[in-house]
């Protein structure tokens, strides 16, 4: 009687018990942006038309805003385009599992318009999110160009 006791006692226990179900919460080892800022050179519909081609950078600065609050890091990034006829287009990707941010700069033009082969120098200001905290490296087109700590 006293071990159908002790295994009546344990079922009624573990019957009790919850059994945790997965974590849909990301961690503080997952880097992630909190709050994505809007980016004025993000591909456009439109772009499904045009050709993509290269753009020379030059140099690229990078700023703390602290007039935000909390405070963010701005790129700037300066160069040129094949043409005057090239628009300017920059995509920022999430955060990499290595806390590494990498922002593509890149030009966009028809291929049906008549456009001299001058350079167009570019001048472009994207104001980045806020990330989980952690130091993240910032990458403009595969080049490491500085970084940032995020709290």
């Amino acid at each position: 009687m006293r071990i159908f006791h002790a295994i009546f006692f344990s079922l009624l226990l573990s019957a009790c018990l919850t059994i945790p179900g997965p974590d849909t919460t990301p961690t503080a080892d997952s880097p992630f942006v909190t709050v994505q800022e809007e980016n004025p050179y993000s591909p456009k519909p439109e772009d499904l038309g045009k050709q993509q081609a290269s753009v020379i950078v030059t140099s690229v600065d990078l700023s703390e805003r602290s007039d935000l609050s909390p405070a963010r890091v701005e790129v700037s990034i300066f160069g040129s385009m094949p043409s005057v006829c090239n628009e300017l287009r920059v995509t920022v990707d999430p955060p990499t599992s290595t806390y590494e941010v990498h922002i593509e700069a890149y030009s966009v033009a028809d291929p049906n318009q008549n456009c001299e082969n001058v350079f167009q120098q570019f001048e472009g200001h994207i104001l980045l999110g806020v990330y989980t905290p952690g130091r993240y490296t910032i990458w403009v087109n595969d080049t490491f160009v500085g970084d940032m700590i995020s709290n």
